[in-house]
Order: C-alpha cells, then structure tokens, then sequence
C-alpha cells in the first residue's frame, strides 16, 4: 500500500454487487493529501449511498461524512445491519455522531 492510498473492504450487499459488476472486493484507492469523506469516496467508487450505513477507519465505525487520509483502513458497513450487531458493531454510537454533527449516516 502506498503513502497516498487507502486500503478498502467491501462486505455484504456491496461485496455482492461489486462481484456483480465483475470488480474487485478489495481495493486500493489513491487519495488526495486532504484525503476524502466516506461518501466522496463511495462516489469514488461508484458504491450507492443508499446501501452504505457507515464506514470502519481504523477498525471504528464513523459516519459517511468522517474524513478519510491516506494510509487509513476502510470498509464500508452495508446497510441493514441487525439490531444487536449495531451496538456490538458501534453504528448506534456513529449514528449519533453524525446526527449531532450534521453529517450524513444513520
């Protein structure tokens, strides 16, 4: 990996649709110095938004709107993820964060 990428998972829904698609589930993507929010990067990589409910950096679940940098881990967290599994999972928490702070997520 290079000092200007980010490293990016895709698991359910978005796992089933990239192989559809006949693309990689594992992707290294070039990012800017600034880096990018986890929707500009799912825009990146043509991934709907509407099937995203969060995005792990780091091994933490942060909402669409966290800012990405290079050298970061990611996944995206499809959407529909059982009840228990949110909190275990911290989308609950991610959630809240983006509420408060005006940023898109559930």
């Amino acid at each position: 990996m290079g000092d200007s990428t980010v490293m990016v998972r895709l698991f359910g829904a978005l796992y089933a649709l990239q192989k559809e698609r006949g693309g990689p589930t594992v992707l290294e993507v070039e990012l800017p110095p600034e880096g990018v929010t986890g929707a500009e990067l799912a825009g990146m990589l043509d991934l709907p938004l509407s099937m995203i409910e969060g995005v792990f950096c780091n091994r933490t679940v942060r909402p669409l709107g966290h800012r990405l940098m290079p050298g970061d881990r990611v996944a995206f967290v499809p959407e529909g993820t059982p009840g228990p599994h949110r909190f275990f999972l911290g989308l609950y928490a991610a959630g809240k964060e983006g509420a408060e702070t005006g940023e898109a997520g559930s």
